[in-house]
């Protein structure tokens, strides 16, 4: 085989099982069946003389955070969010999202200053589900990494 790193090392391959979401303070969001994060990049087009290839240059970029929550009690953000639609201030929430190496290492990411975008559930009921909430959030501050998985090798 000529590239020995072509598969990687399966044994290390992470499920939905490995990850956690937790807000500012350390504390697990234990009725999160999902989260994502998503960068979107903006770039600006141009064109020079002489050239008929048109270029991008990096402009602006979009961070995003959406989760789906189990239904099973309200909870400090649909609580917070309700407070917002009658007092209309809007809330801001810290997140930090984890995935948890077969080694005990941990990918850590912080994500500050999110608030609500898009569509929110407030309810989302239907026959024979489980009732979840979908949340969609703007990230206002750059993600930060705190912590990289490894491998041992």
């Amino acid at each position: 085989m000529r590239n020995q790193r072509a598969a990687g090392d399966a044994r290390h391959a992470r499920t939905g099982k490995d990850g956690a979401f937790y807000n500012k303070s350390g504390i697990l969001l234990a009725t999160v069946e999902q989260f994502s994060s998503n960068v979107s990049w903006n770039n600006a087009k141009y064109s020079v003389l002489g050239d008929a290839q048109e270029h991008e240059t990096a402009n602006t970029f979009s961070v995003s955070l959406t989760m789906s929550q189990i239904v099973i009690e309200d909870d400090e953000f649909i609580v917070e969010l309700m407070k917002a639609l009658e007092t209309q201030v809007m809330p801001s929430w810290d997140f930090q999202g984890t995935l948890l190496g077969r080694n005990n290492s941990e990918e850590r990411v912080i994500y500050r200053e999110c608030v609500p975008s898009g569509q929110v559930d407030i309810q989302n009921v239907s026959v024979g589900d489980v009732i979840k909430r979908n949340w969609n959030f703007f990230v206002n501050r750059p993600p930060k990494m705190q912590s990289l998985l490894t491998v041992d090798r």
